[in-house]
């Protein structure tokens, strides 16, 4: 491959008039992949509920040279939902890429200790608003036939690795790996791809109770890598999927954990 057809295939990377919608950017995974997809050329939306938060990482990307915006948003409320996605829409121009990456869990609790608020809290935030803010958004970009759009879950390797106590986020999170490959299915039609990535265990404010805790150490020595993830190790592949880089795939789901999955019991 000679220097033309490299640079070529790297600009299928290049996110240069795209504009991506984050759910859940006041922290973790949303707040890092809004600085990363900014970095590479793309509009961000950034959408939480902890506005203040939001406001802060708006004037970190923007003081770096990047266009963010930040917007209001509860994903377990059917009208602040669309509200986010019109107004991202209406001040930034048409979304080209949704992530939805807003996620909670319920605390160190097995199925026989959570109640039914904590089975709603975490299925309405992790499962039924990707549903509801996807079919808003594939509605959007099937009513203009010119238009496709790309669609990114964010699931996690609870989905496919279990310990005891993440009842019921790798429910939910298992759940969303089924529903990406159904999404994919059925939005192709409408020129939406949809994709998920599952990270390993990297520190955020869901995973805090786990990688802080006593198991740490010997948790972390079942990982063939023997470290946890980094922010950074997610930033070649939320690129991928967001991107024309990865405009043949859909239903696929990206694990990312340092060979966890692969490791045995």
């Amino acid at each position: 491959m000679d220097a033309a057809e490299t640079n070529k295939s790297l600009s299928t990377f290049d996110m240069t008039g795209k504009t991506v919608a984050i759910t859940g950017a006041s922290s973790g995974f949303g707040h890092h992949f809004a600085g990363v997809l900014a970095s590479a050329g793309a509009s961000v939306v950034l959408g939480a509920r902890r506005t203040e938060k939001v406001a802060q990482r708006v004037a970190e990307i923007n003081e770096n040279g990047g266009s963010a915006l930040g917007l209001t948003l509860d994903v377990t409320n059917a009208d602040s939902a669309e509200q986010f996605l019109q107004d991202a829409e209406s001040k930034m121009g048409k979304i080209d890429v949704l992530i939805n990456n807003a996620g909670v869990e319920a605390g160190a609790k097995t199925y026989s200790m959570i109640d039914e608020d904590d089975w709603d809290y975490v299925f309405d935030t992790n499962l039924k608003s990707v549903w509801r803010l996807s079919k808003m958004f594939t509605q959007m970009v099937g009513a203009d036939k010119a238009r496709t759009g790309t669609i990114v879950n964010i699931a996690s390797i609870t989905a496919f690795r279990t310990i005891k106590g993440q009842f019921p986020y790798a429910v939910s999170k298992a759940a969303l790996v089924k529903a990406t490959e159904i999404m994919a299915l059925e939005g192709a039609r409408y020129g939406v791809r949809v994709n998920a990535l599952a990270p390993g265990y990297i520190l955020t404010d869901v995973s805090r109770i786990l990688l802080e805790s006593e198991m740490s150490e010997s948790f972390q020595s079942g990982i063939p890598m023997r470290r946890y993830g980094e922010f950074e190790d997610l930033d070649g592949p939320i690129l991928l999927l967001s991107s024309n880089a990865s405009s043949y795939m859909t239903g696929s789901t990206v694990v990312v954990d340092g060979g966890h999955i692969c490791a045995e019991l």
